[in-house]
């Protein structure tokens, strides 16, 4: 199988590693805008082949998307971060430029793959991604869900004192500070409700923590993050290669689900050789499914920029 990483950034170059090192394809494509850089991470990861044992062949590419010809899999990371000054219509409107490109661009070579959106804001960008490819809902989605709910579990870990990996919480919504709702009532360690586990404070405390958890990384280190990111995108991969049916939070078109139509938000999803191939409906509080429904506002607040623009 062949997977195609656009974008060789941070998050592009990590997604590409873990990818290779769970050997998921046989072909990568790594492709980006700057001459040699796709081509120069690329080398450095193939020269990790012989210490880390993995098979699969890794090329870099500038702007040549006629190598990502017959690839399963898509992953977009392109697009720029907000910058001082700019408005969330200038980010909006210079990104969707660039995911609308790039997807138009991989579809004349792959009109059969499955593409997952980790540009942002994500929601938004998905959203565009479905408006104007063509493209069936359950092959395209967005990766913020499954970043969101690994912080989730990581801030429950540090209360609880526990492996994060013996932990089930998931986050939905928005893949925003103010619009993500990490589920608290839902989230279990080996099948114990945490609520049972942990204080009120203590569960405000984690709550709070997961929805700055970008922010504060943005903050310590001056930029995103992009190991997380990197394999969240990777285990959603490896899903839909492998024909896993994970649960995986994961940004999807809606119609009906959880009250909402013609949006794209997180929202639990099986994801396997099809894509999303199932919306998994949580009976949810009258307070979550307040806090759905605000923060499908916010979404469309952003998605009409795209209307404005004329851009879908």
């Amino acid at each position: 199988m062949k997977v195609t990483v656009v974008g060789a950034g941070a998050v592009g170059a990590t997604c590409a590693d873990d990818i290779a090192r769970k050997a998921l394809s046989e072909e990568l494509i790594l492709l980006d805008i700057k001459e040699g850089f796709a081509e120069g991470k690329a080398i450095d990861m193939m020269q990790t082949a012989a210490l880390l044992g993995f098979d699969s062949k890794i090329r870099g590419v500038t702007n040549d998307y006629a190598a990502t010809a017959d690839s399963s899999v898509v992953v977009i990371t392109s697009g720029l971060p907000r910058k001082p000054g700019m408005t969330r219509e200038e980010l909006i409107g210079t990104n969707a430029g660039i995911v609308k490109s790039v997807t138009e661009n991989i579809l004349k070579y792959s009109p059969n793959t499955i593409i997952i959106v980790v540009s942002n804001p994500m929601d938004t960008m998905n959203y565009l991604t479905l408006k104007t490819s063509g493209l069936p809902k359950n092959r395209i989605l967005g990766m913020g869900g499954a970043l969101d709910s690994a912080r989730f579990k990581f801030y429950l870990s540090q209360e609880l004192g526990c492996s994060p990996a013996d932990l089930n919480a998931m986050v939905i919504g928005g893949h925003g500070d103010t619009t993500m709702i990490p589920l608290i009532k839902h989230a279990t360690w080996n099948s114990i409700p945490v609520t049972q586990l942990l204080s009120q404070e203590q569960q405000d405390k984690v709550v709070a923590a997961t929805m700055v958890g970008g922010a504060t990384l943005t903050k310590l280190i001056g930029t995103s993050a992009w190991y997380a990111p990197g394999a969240g995108t990777a285990v959603m991969v490896e899903s839909i290669l492998r024909d896993q049916k994970k649960l995986i939070s994961s940004g999807v078109a809606l119609d009906g689900e959880y009250g909402q139509s013609d949006i794209s938000l997180v929202v639990p999803v099986v994801i396997g050789k099809n894509g999303a191939e199932k919306i998994i409906n949580l009976p949810l509080s009258a307070e979550e499914q307040a806090a759905f429904n605000k923060s499908a506002d916010a979404v469309r607040s952003m998605n009409n920029v795209l209307t404005e623009s004329n851009l879908i």
